[in-house]
């Protein structure tokens, strides 16, 4: 036997131990309350992410999908949270709703502290029955394609009955029905009643689109994760989609978390953005913060590759080299070799996040005493 096959048994062997052990700890039947509730850092905040490591446990190494991360959520506030594909995004929403493809896929260290209104509970370390009460009720997700996400074969109306029934059992039929139709109303579908009775696949994108984001609000969530919401329209109805995400947030008063490649998007919707790069956050501040004085190299690629109105250019800019290899990542900055200006320092210790002012924060040796080599 080949020391490299030796060498793939014993990952496979030890990854198995991890699965079984967080299977375990996900599967217990009496948890005790003081290991779930607690209380926000700051209580403005609806999610505090903390020190959120969540893994992927293959048969050829650990994929760090988020590796340490901590933002904050506040009350009545939009945050962006952008990146290349595969830096972590949709795991994070995906870990705040405990939707992490298992086993494999396991949250294994830190907390997701949420403020649902009545008590604060760490979602990380949360029953999956309490947390079926929180998802879709109190946490809502919007989906990048509602016509993956929607069951083609059960009308619009029975979708969203459905997650007001669940959420609200002493309601009656009727009851129901008379909400549903709301919530279509509220999205500005034309034809409540016609569209309560309607299929999937005899809707346009945008009017999906449209329904999808009102089963999202049928329950008044505190906050709504938008992964990529406008992604499959056309530009005309991605406005659209925006303008009523933004009314609809006011009207209600809760908290998005908008994940998108869009920096035009984020531009328009955040008032604070994440950037995140191969799992961790590089960068974080108010949309002023980040669109007029970005500071990390990586930041400063992603908003020079975004077209400009009014400027020709042959070719748009695109930050050079690959991402690091996710099951082996360098014990050192993982920017280091596709950085326009890297410094001696880089080679050492993973850069903390480095206070620039009261909002804005940056993970990078250049701003900690390094010095451009």
């Amino acid at each position: 036997m080949s020391q490299k096959t030796k060498e793939l048994r014993e990952i496979a062997k030890y990854n198995s131990q991890q699965v079984k052990y967080y299977e375990k700890q996900k599967k217990r039947q009496k948890v005790d309350a003081s290991e779930y509730l607690t209380q926000m850092r700051n209580p403005d905040n609806v999610v505090e992410f903390d020190n959120l490591n969540t893994y992927f446990f293959t048969d050829i190494g650990t994929v760090h999908a988020v590796d340490g991360c901590s933002f904050d959520i506040p009350k009545g506030k939009t945050v962006g949270v952008v990146g290349e594909s595969g830096c972590g995004k949709s795991v994070t929403s995906l870990s705040l709703m405990r939707l992490v493809s298992g086993p494999t896929g396991q949250i294994v260290d830190g907390a997701i502290r949420f403020d649902d209104g009545e008590r604060v509970v760490d979602i990380a370390k949360l029953p999956i029955k309490q947390m079926q009460q929180l998802r879709g009720n109190k946490i809502a997700m919007i989906f990048q394609e509602p016509m993956t996400s929607m069951n083609p074969v059960f009308t619009i109306g029975r979708q969203i009955d459905e997650v007001i029934k669940l959420h609200n059992p002493e309601m009656d039929k009727k009851a129901v029905k008379t909400r549903s139709i709301e919530m279509l109303e509220m999205v500005g579908i034309a034809r409540p009643e016609g569209i309560y009775d309607s299929y999937p696949h005899q809707l346009s994108g945008g009017m999906r689109q449209r329904a999808m984001i009102a089963m999202s609000l049928s329950c008044d969530p505190q906050l709504i994760i938008a992964d990529e919401p406008t992604t499959a329209l056309d530009v005309t109805i991605q406005a659209q989609i925006l303008d009523l995400l933004r009314d609809l947030k006011d009207k209600i008063n809760t908290s998005i978390m908008l994940i998108t490649h869009d920096l035009g998007v984020v531009a328009e919707m955040a008032d604070y953005v994440v950037v995140m790069y191969a799992g961790r956050i590089i960068e974080k501040g108010t949309a002023i913060d980040i669109y007029e004085n970005p500071k990390h190299p990586y930041t400063i690629g992603l908003i020079a590759s975004r077209p400009v109105l009014g400027k020709e250019v042959d070719r748009l800019y695109s930050i050079p080299g690959n991402v690091p290899n996710p099951i082996d990542m360098p014990d050192c900055c993982y920017f280091r070799d596709r950085c326009d200006r890297p410094c001696e320092t880089c080679g050492g210790e993973y850069p903390d996040l480095i206070q620039l002012s009261d909002t804005h924060f940056v993970a990078c040796h250049l701003y900690n005493g390094g010095e451009q080599e």
